[in-house]
């Protein structure tokens, strides 16, 4: 049982204490699911009732709020409330403990390396000449192909499967039953039929990359699709052949990138966006939902929604303007009685 006070809090996490320091949690709950003994944090303004309404023992604030009722909670200020209590998730928390060691039922090729401290679970498979960094987390049913490199402090859950060549930088994560380094979507129309186009190319990703459950990244038809350091994505989302995707860009789930385009640093896509091939995107763009980007956007600091993708302002103005019809169509309707009536008295 992991027993932490709140000095101990915030020694950890840089935050100050308000009220009692030796409050005591020993786990972590939301605000108002939390008991005395639990940790919980208040970020969005639009939740500042539950922090007078909780039951949480201590509670994250930001910097210079000032409460408006009386709180029963001890509280900690801190600058960014929510990334402390991910701190202390992180440290005290995490389900995910390490493990290390090489699991007899695995099977590892005798020219693969494999650093040190590193956990290599049941029923792997990993391939000649793979190279592994130190502090991996390899779990059940995972197949690495040969000449694959994986940086330091990997964690690759149950069933995520790596093609041969693919080159991956340190702290990388892949969900369950992820797939990287797959055939890219490449055929040719020779007289009536496709004729499959050999995907010769790789798969880069660079450091602190995580991706969800469920992703497939192909690789390139030639050269290579890159998945750039810091970038996120959710579950089952798609990434096409010599995709070239740029730094802490954040994917929602089930988007797909289609082949040769090139997402620019700190993009947003949201879920079930679709983002056409050989396009351009200039970094800190931001897609809503279920956007179709149709065309290369060379703007930067955008948002953007709808099929095609336009400024959300727009779409929004469209939409309303849309559910206008039904009553202008009347409108116009009565107009043209209107007119004929007058004509015929003419």
């Amino acid at each position: 049982m992991t027993l932490l006070s709140a000095k101990d809090i915030a020694a950890v996490t840089g935050g100050i204490v308000i009220g009692n320091e030796n409050t005591v949690i020993q786990s972590v709950a939301k605000l108002n699911e939390g008991n005395l003994n639990d940790l919980g944090f208040f970020a969005n303004p639009k939740y500042e009732n539950q922090v007078y309404e909780s039951n949480c023992g201590i509670i994250f604030i930001p910097d210079g709020f000032k409460p408006q009722r009386q709180v029963e909670a001890t509280l900690i200020s801190h600058q960014n409330p929510y990334f402390a209590f991910c701190q202390i998730l992180s440290i005290y928390f995490n389900p995910n403990s390490k493990k290390t060691g090489i699991h007899p039922q695995s099977v590892i090729d005798p020219s693969a390396e494999i650093g040190e401290d590193s956990y290599i679970g049941p029923f792997v498979h990993i391939g000649a000449n793979v190279k592994i960094g130190s502090g991996a987390q390899i779990h059940e049913r995972v197949s690495i192909a040969e000449g694959t490199i994986i940086g330091k402090e990997a964690t690759l859950f149950p069933g995520v499967t790596i093609y041969s060549l693919t080159q991956i930088g340190d702290r990388f994560t892949a969900h369950a039953g992820s797939v990287i380094g797959s055939d890219g979507f490449g055929f040719a129309p020779i007289n009536g039929v496709y004729m499959k186009i050999p995907q010769v190319g790789c798969v880069i990703i660079e450091d602190d990359v995580e991706i969800g459950a469920n992703c497939c990244i192909d690789r390139a038809t030639m050269g290579k699709t890159l998945i750039r350091k810091g970038t996120k994505l959710d579950n089952l989302v798609q990434i096409a052949h010599n995709v070239d995707i740029g730094e802490h860009v954040v994917i929602a789930s089930q988007t797909g990138v289609a082949g040769s385009s090139t997402l620019g640093h700190h993009c947003v896509l949201g879920g079930q966006v679709g983002v056409g091939g050989h396009l351009n995107i200039a970094p800190f763009n931001s897609f809503g939902g279920q956007a179709g980007v149709t065309s290369s956007i060379k703007e930067s600091n955008q948002k953007m929604t709808g099929t095609p993708a336009m400024d959300v302002n727009a779409y929004l103005r469209g939409v309303i303007g849309s559910q206008k019809v039904g009553q202008l169509q009347k409108e116009i309707k009565a107009l043209k009685k209107e007119l004929e009536s007058i004509k015929s008295e003419k």
